[in-house]
């Protein structure tokens, strides 16, 4: 027998069956090969309201209305194609109008002569995990920074402290690692935070355009000078000026910033007197100033007086194990940006992300999630929803991984990969499901199925 067939097995004595099928604590139902219900056990009228006389003999799409009924309904899949499909996320519908949370398995249903007869699904209660995902969320957002990471939680004991001093911080990481977000939270929770926040990407501004555009100019400073305009010092004064990529600042205007942090003063263009500033100022860069210095394309007592304090951002493959909480608070964000019930993502989406180097870092993702708002049109996010490069990169990996095991069959190999993260993790089933991007209850199922056993 394939372990992907449910076989119903004629010689059982059917009075068994009842009390077997309503003793199971997970709700289970089977369809016939044109989806009325045949079948509905008791914990599966307790999840969803409907008693078993009401649904027997209905269409299964009519009774529970997911968004997976008409084009993604795992259920008809597996009939379809004969194959098994594990831990799939779904809501439904109650009998009550309330949306429940599911994860289900669905497996084509044959019997002995290998003739498909319908399809059983098996589907457990989420909503207790959803409030446990919540509460524990709560715990590791700082401002609108999510993280749950050792490093990134060190920063967010220290941030209140940085936020009320009044010294110039350095904030160093890779595009995309969220260094507006902390600058922001820097002033924010700090004293100037009734103040304007404004920030100005150094990199983004011409060359010629960066000293006037910090600082300003008067009328007549230049041709086009018909009136006075403030730079963005003006614009900040009392408040915070965050300067991003402040390692793309030409040589000349590096010279003025240095002035303005050591002297609090700073002279508009074509003007003839100093302005005062009082501003707090955030510097942050992708670059390794260090290496700059030493290249002699950045000023080292610049570099020394903007180094005061400094916060260096991992990447998102260094914190991985905020991807889950990542996708959740970009979810979160975009039913209420957008007016979407999106419920979440399917474990299959989660393991191709979690596989994912995410170079753009946690900018690429939250990109990723917002184009899979724009094509999912169900109330769970697929991988088909995701972008095409992170599934080529998927695709990829999955042919690397069997070109590397040739010599292996497919399931040994698997099962190889296993029992090597078992042993890496110290035999600990919740870190090794976490790290194969798989659920623990997939985990215990592959171990059962290949007869991994722990040495305890």
């Amino acid at each position: 027998m394939h372990h992907d067939e449910v076989v119903v097995p004629l010689n059982l004595d059917p009075r068994f069956l009842p009390l077997i099928f309503d003793s199971i604590s997970h709700g289970i139902f089977t369809i016939d090969s044109v989806g009325r219900i045949t079948s509905f056990n008791r914990m599966a009228e307790e999840l969803t309201g409907y008693a078993r006389a009401e649904v027997l003999g209905q269409s299964c799409d009519t009774v529970f209305k997911s968004d997976h009924c008409q084009k993604h309904c795992p259920l008809k899949h597996s009939i379809n194609s004969g194959k098994r499909d594990d831990d799939h996320d779904v809501t439904v519908v109650t009998r009550s109008g309330h949306p429940l949370p599911l994860a289900i398995s669905t497996a084509a249903l044959k019997d002995e002569e290998g003739t498909v007869i319908g399809g059983v699904e098996m589907f457990r209660d989420l909503r207790l995990v959803t409030e446990l995902r919540k509460r524990l969320e709560k715990s590791y957002v700082f401002e609108d920074i999510v993280s749950k990471n050792h490093v990134m939680q060190r920063l967010f004991k220290m941030l209140p402290l940085v936020a009320n001093s009044q010294s110039t911080v350095l904030i160093q990481g890779d595009s995309g690692t969220g260094k507006e977000l902390i600058a922001r939270a820097i002033h924010n929770i700090g004293p100037r935070s009734g103040e304007a926040f404004v920030a100005v990407n150094c990199g983004a501004i011409p060359e010629n355009l960066v000293e006037s555009e910090l600082f300003g100019f008067k009328q007549g400073a230049f041709t086009d000078a018909r009136r006075d305009k403030p730079g963005r010092f003006a614009l900040a004064e009392g408040g915070t000026l965050l300067l991003d990529e402040i390692g793309e600042l030409p040589r000349n205007v590096q010279a003025k910033l240095l002035r303005v942090l050591q002297n609090k003063e700073y002279e508009p263009l074509g003007s003839t007197g100093t302005v005062t500033a009082d501003v707090r100022v955030i510097a942050a860069t992708n670059l390794d100033l260090g290496q700059e210095v030493a290249l002699d394309r950045f000023r080292q007592d610049l570099y020394y007086r903007i180094n005061v304090v400094q916060i260096a951002l991992p990447t998102l493959a260094q914190r991985k194990e905020d991807l889950p909480l990542l996708v959740r608070h970009f979810i979160d964000r975009f039913n209420t940006m957008q007016g979407r019930r999106i419920q979440g993502c399917s474990e299959r989406v989660m393991s191709t992300l979690m596989r994912y180097p995410f170079p753009g870092n946690v900018r690429e993702l939250e990109n990723a999630i917002e184009h899979a708002f724009v094509v999912c049109i169900d109330s769970v996010i697929q991988t088909d929803d995701l972008p095409a490069h992170i599934l080529s990169h998927a695709e990829r990996a999955d042919r690397d991984r069997v070109d590397d095991r040739e010599e292996l069959p497919l399931e040994d190999a698997q099962a190889e990969t296993i029992r090597s993260m078992l042993e890496r993790h110290g035999f600990n089933r919740s870190l090794t499901a976490k790290a194969l991007g798989i659920s623990r209850n997939t985990l215990w199922r592959k171990m059962k199925r290949y007869k991994i056993t722990v040495p305890w």
